[in-house]
């Protein structure tokens, strides 16, 4: 394998929230890559239902205290760090106060989706690239998994691409089922806007900028694409493979090492399948 460095951003990451096929593949692919001789690091956001005294989260001052402005807002940035028990993976959280601390995932107490869903996704996304600059760490891969990372291929490629650490990184994203169903709006239009993305990176796209919208979105801007659940919208998939993009269908669990590996030394290559 000729990767060696992979930053993994998650949604969900087992045993910190429910188990999930997403939460179960964001602990399980990072667990095999570092197994297989990798250099990772695993971010996902600390949502409002994680307990940190039971998942020992504390913060990392050094890392913490950025203010990121969003929608001409400042959102005080605070990192928290794990270790997930009877392994030597740590995990980084992604905190804020009004975003995170004091919410649940994509839903309320009441099953109402967040009116701001799209907005705490950019802060995540955000979050996560400024931490790794701070860490001065040069992934070769990062891969996503879940709605909340569908920004960071964008920013990748528009944002930060003279950044040293992402300079030359790919990145690969995976689908899974339909989440979300309410429109992102005019906030989104306005949040997403940072450096050289402006809000007209979103007119080609729907008008209501739907979650379909958002997977797209995250499906321009990547360099590899994996249909990672069981019930993933299969438009999506076809619309990576007429833009040309590598797309890895339905991974073998058995095997799921080497198929990853191969599959983002084949995305780190640049060579299509």
């Amino acid at each position: 394998m000729n990767v060696k460095k992979v930053l993994f951003i998650n949604q969900e990451i087992t045993p910190y929230v429910p188990e999930s096929e997403m939460s179960h593949l964001g602990r399980q692919i990072p667990q095999v890559m570092q197994d297989g001789g990798c250099e990772i690091r695993t971010f996902m956001p600390k949502w409002g239902n994680i307990n940190e005294r039971r998942g020992q989260l504390h913060e990392v001052i050094r890392l913490s205290r950025m203010m990121l402005i969003i929608d001409e807002t400042d959102h005080p940035l605070i990192i928290k760090v794990a270790s997930i028990p009877s392994t030597r993976i740590q995990v980084y959280f992604i905190d804020n106060e009004d975003y995170f601390t004091k919410r649940l995932m994509a839903f309320d107490e009441s099953g109402k989706e967040y009116d701001d869903n799209g907005e705490r996704a950019i802060f995540f996304a955000r979050g996560v690239l400024e931490t790794v600059k701070k860490l001065r760490w040069v992934p070769d891969i990062i891969h996503c998994q879940g709605w909340m990372t569908s920004v960071v291929p964008l920013y990748i490629k528009k944002a930060y691409q003279d950044e040293p650490s992402f300079a030359n990184t790919k990145v690969v994203t995976s689908l899974f089922s339909e989440e979300l169903h309410e429109s992102f709006g005019e906030d989104f239009r306005r949040s997403i806007e940072f450096r050289d993305v402006k809000a007209d990176v979103l007119d080609g796209y729907g008008d209501n900028f739907s979650f379909a919208d958002l997977e797209k979105l995250a499906i321009d801007y990547s360099d590899g694409v994996v249909s990672a659940g069981k019930s993933v919208n299969q438009d999506l998939i076809k619309y990576a493979e007429g833009k040309g993009i590598p797309v890895m269908n339905n991974p073998d669990d058995e095997n799921i090492g080497k198929v990853y590996g191969d599959f983002y030394d084949l995305v780190f290559e640049g060579k299509s399948e």
